[in-house]
């Protein structure tokens, strides 16, 4: 397997391979998510680790558990870990999200965060590549399974953050506040002006009251192509050392 290393921002890189990297929607969510100064927090479904090692870069968390059910992606975050001098910050762990209950600590999370597979079972395009597939449909890694480990996990008031492709809004609103997971902070995403969202990312809240808090929409590029100022905040260091050009998607 092909592996190389990419810079996520100054003094900080990554181990990808063709089947485990990350996409602007994984800077996003770690953006999005920041966890606050000593929080327990936990990323499931975390690849190769892209959303731990920005946390701890660019914040001070307490502590970061790190669940993947694919080993290849765990030895890439295992690497990165090392390579980064975070091993007593981020805990990579190999498993399953639906054995939660003997992966995950008992109501005592600050914060959750994944990005689940996109697509549910039986729809959106089929990738042939076995990892990449994973990451986009898995019928080991539903909504469902997320919303029970994060209840199981999350003290009172703890926060779940996700980002999902717009079309899932009314189903993952509806499955997380049927689940004691009140959504209380949307975005959308646009990829330019003039164009419908087509990612959202959602905050709910374990215990959390009734009212839905929507933000600003996020647009990644401005009118002429070039970034948004807010995405030039999110990339921060990343575009600096790692440029990258706007996608006309």
């Amino acid at each position: 397997m092909e592996r190389h290393w990419e810079p996520l921002g100054q003094g900080l890189r990554v181990l990808v391979s063709p089947s485990h990297g990350f996409s602007t929607d994984t800077l996003l969510l770690a953006d999005f998510s920041l966890p606050k100064a000593n929080a327990r927090c936990a990323d499931l479904g975390s690849g190769c680790g892209v959303i731990p090692l920005l946390w701890c870069h660019r914040g001070r968390p307490g502590s970061v558990l790190a669940l993947e059910v694919q080993k290849d992606a765990v030895e890439l975050m295992d690497a990165s870990v090392r390579d980064n001098g975070m091993e007593g910050r981020i805990a990579p762990v190999l498993g399953d999200i639906r054995d939660y209950k003997s992966l995950l600590p008992h109501q005592s999370l600050d914060l959750m965060a994944s990005n689940p597979p996109y697509f549910a079972p039986g729809t959106g395009a089929v990738s042939r590549d076995p990892g990449r597939g994973l990451a986009r449909h898995s019928q080991s890694f539903q909504l469902s399974d997320l919303a029970g480990a994060a209840f199981y996990s999350l003290r009172h008031g703890g926060r779940l953050c996700i980002c999902l492709p717009s079309v899932r809004l009314i189903e993952a609103v509806c499955l997380f506040h049927d689940r004691g997971l009140e959504p209380k902070r949307l975005r959308l995403v646009q990829q330019r002006p003039g164009k419908e969202p087509y990612l959202f990312l959602l905050e709910c809240r374990k215990g959390g009251g009734a009212g839905l808090a929507v933000e600003e929409t996020l647009m990644l590029t401005d009118g002429s192509g070039s970034y948004s100022r807010e995405m030039e905040r999110i990339y921060g260091d990343y575009l600096e050392s790692n440029r990258k050009e706007p996608s006309n998607a």
